[in-house]
């Protein structure tokens, strides 16, 4: 059966790659780019697409900082950082895309990362832990969006209760946020008990966690609000702080959506709250977002799935006749069980919990 899978494994990551691509071809088939759009693509600056080309490595390269923050906290340190950096790249740019990530992205973050020992289980911790670190940074960061500019939600205000929109009201969401992330830090200072749930077992990671996550989620979504404010004309740029606010707003709402790639409501959301600019202008530099942190990662992993799954199919065949060998079992077997009376002392000495190591 184990040699069975190892077969099955690659073959479901390559069908789970072809229907994300499929998905996303069907989204973006018919959507024509008027020649305004294109032109504008051409007036934009040399030094403006190299800033933005620049915030989008930035982007990627929290993202890759997201599942190491949380293998560091499950206590997994004997993976590399280029695999984590082309898993964390590769899961992010198929979710993005497809927006079906559960079936794309998450199946391909179990596939590279049991290749590497962790379990479903830990898996699972780690997709739960990102998305947590997500979560801390668009708090942190639209709570001082909301406090230094509470007027900035009148721009939706088409598509928000009137109360919401109010400066007072949004300054004191704003301090509310704020305080959320204050008391996942106290927790995390103080050690609070663990939250038990059945079998479930929910700890504060330690204090130099917490932090890694406030920082590297608030790195990835200024760098992807840098793409698009470097990407916007400067004479109707409306400022950094309310493309950032506009963006954590349009983003987290896109990604609820589950449309692929946030299409259609992310470009709506934005059009909507700059109505100083010109809509060209903003659909310019949504393409450009869209280019870089979108479509040309998706090219990319691409290649980085293909090569992936050929070399475990290339490892399971060159394995396969091993087992027309009647000695190849016992051999097999042999090992195994040496191999875990070697370890057998050293897993006694792991600590209880991953977030007590």
């Amino acid at each position: 059966m184990k040699r069975l899978m190892e077969f099955v494994w690659p073959a479901l990551g390559l069908i789970a790659l072809a229907v994300s691509v499929w998905l996303l071809h069907q989204q973006l088939s018919g959507q024509a780019v008027g020649p305004k759009v294109l032109a504008d693509l051409r007036t934009i600056p040399p030094q403006q697409y190299c800033l933005a080309i620049l915030a989008t490595l930035v982007a990627y390269a929290a993202l890759a900082w997201y599942d190491q923050i949380a293998l560091l906290h499950l206590g997994v340190k004997h993976i590399s950082w280029l695999f984590i950096g082309l898993c964390s790249f590769t899961t992010y740019a198929l979710a993005h895309n497809v927006g079906a990530s559960v079936f794309s992205g998450a199946m391909v973050r179990y596939r590279a990362y049991s290749t590497k020992g962790l379990s479903a289980a830990q898996v699972a911790l780690l997709v739960g832990l990102c998305s947590l670190t997500f979560s801390l940074g668009v708090l942190l960061l639209g709570g001082i969006v909301l406090v230094a500019d509470p007027a900035l939600l009148r721009r939706l205000g088409r598509f928000l209760p009137h109360v919401f929109t109010d400066p007072a009201t949004a300054r004191v969401i704003g301090f509310i946020c704020l305080g959320l992330v204050a008391a996942y830090v106290a927790g995390s200072a103080l050690r609070l008990k663990p939250l038990t749930i059945g079998r479930l077992r929910i700890e504060y990671p330690h204090l130099g966690i917490a932090l890694r996550q406030l920082v590297a989620s608030s790195t990835e979504l200024l760098g992807c609000a840098g793409i698009i404010y470097f990407a916007l004309p400067q004479q109707a740029n409306p400022g950094y702080l309310v493309v950032l606010g506009i963006f954590i707003a349009s983003f987290s709402v896109a990604l609820a959506s589950e449309a692929p790639g946030g299409l259609g409501v992310f470009e709506l959301l934005f059009i909507k709250a700059m109505p100083a600019v010109p809509h060209d202008k903003v659909l310019t530099a949504l393409l450009v977002f869209r280019l870089l942190y979108l479509v040309l990662p998706l090219v990319f992993a691409t290649f980085v799935v293909i090569f992936f799954e050929r070399t475990r199919l290339e490892q399971a065949l060159h394995a396969h006749p091993a087992a027309g060998n009647p000695n190849s079992g016992t051999e097999i077997e042999h090992r195994e069980t040496e191999h875990r009376k070697e370890n057998a002392p050293k897993a006694a000495e792991l600590p209880a919990s991953p977030a007590d190591s």
